[in-house]
C-alpha cells in the first residue's frame, strides 16, 4: 500500500480525496499548512506528496523550494485552483513530477498517482549510465561531471536515462512523456519540455560548448554524443 501525504488548507477537499485514495488502495495523511507538513515530513516517508500552491501561511512553491532541498526523490504532484500556465512553469521549474488544475477529477488524480509512482520503483536494468564526461547513477538519481554532482528530480532522472539509452538518436515525444511522465502527453501541455528544459540547465553544455540535449522538430529530443 502506497503512503501519500495531502497538503493543502481546504480541510473538506481534503478529507474528500482521501476518501476517494483510500478506497483506491491508498494510505493518506494531510497538513493544512507548510510548518505541520515539514513537522510530519521530519517523521514520516511518504511514497508521494500532493500539494497546493495556496497555503496559509506561505506559497507552495516555496515549500516545493524546500522539499525539493530535503528531500529530491520525493515524487511531488500539485494541485492548484487557479491552473495559471504561470503557476504550472513555475511549478515545474521548481521540480514537481506533475500537475493539475482543481477541481480535478478524482479518478485522473489517482492515475497521475500511480503513474508517478511507478516511475520511482521501477528498477533500472543497469547501476550507471556512463556518455563522455557525464556518469549517470539511476539508482541515486545523481549526475557527476568531473567532480561536480547534479541530483536530478525523479521525472528528470527517467527523461536522461531514456535519452543516454540511445545517444545521438531522437525519442519522440510522446514515448519520452510515457518514459518520463508516465502518461501521454495532452494538447498544449508543455510539462515534457519544462522537465527537458530543467534537466538542460542543471546538465550545461559539454566542455567543447556544444548543448547536451537537443530539440529535433517533429522527431522529439535526443543526447548529442
Amino acid at each position: 500500500m502506497s503512503s501519500l501525504l495531502i497538503i493543502d488548507d481546504d480541510v473538506e477537499l481534503c478529507e474528500l480525496l482521501a476518501n476517494w485514495l483510500t478506497q483506491e488502495g491508498f494510505q493518506v495523511s494531510a497538513c493544512h499548512d507548510g510548518e505541520s507538513a515539514h513537522r510530519t515530513l521530519a517523521q514520516q516517508s511518504p511514497d508521494a506528496v500532493v500539494l497546493d500552491v495556496m497555503l496559509p501561511d506561505g506559497s507552495g512553491l516555496e515549500l516545493l523550494k524546500r522539499l525539493r532541498n530535503d528531500h529530491p526523490d520525493l515524487p511531488v504532484l500539485m494541485l492548484s485552483a487557479r491552473g495559471e500556465p504561470l503557476d504550472r512553469i513555475l511549478g515545474l521549474e521548481l521540480g514537481a513530477d506533475d500537475y493539475l488544475a482543481k477541481p480535478c477529477d478524482p479518478r485522473e488524480l489517482t492515475a497521475r498517482l500511480r503513474a508517478v509512482l511507478r516511475r520511482s520503483v521501477a528498477p533500472a536494468s543497469v547501476s550507471q549510465l556512463q556518455l563522455g564526461d557525464l556518469c549517470f547513477s539511476q539508482a541515486r538519481g545523481v549526475v557527476t561531471l568531473g567532480d561536480h554532482e547534479v541530483i536530478l528530480t525523479l521525472s528528470e532522472s527517467r527523461l536522461l536515462e531514456a535519452l543516454l539509452r540511445q545517444p545521438g538518436e531522437p525519442v519522440d515525444k510522446q514515448e519520452l512523456a510515457q518514459l518520463a511522465l508516465g502518461r501521454k502527453l495532452t494538447l498544449y501541455d508543455r510539462s515534457l519540455d519544462m522537465h527537458v528544459s530543467n534537466l538542460r540547465k542543471k546538465l550545461g553544455p559539454h566542455p567543447d560548448g556544444r548543448p547536451r540535449i537537443l530539440a529535433l522538430r517533429s522527431r522529439g529530443y535526443y543526447y548529442s554524443a
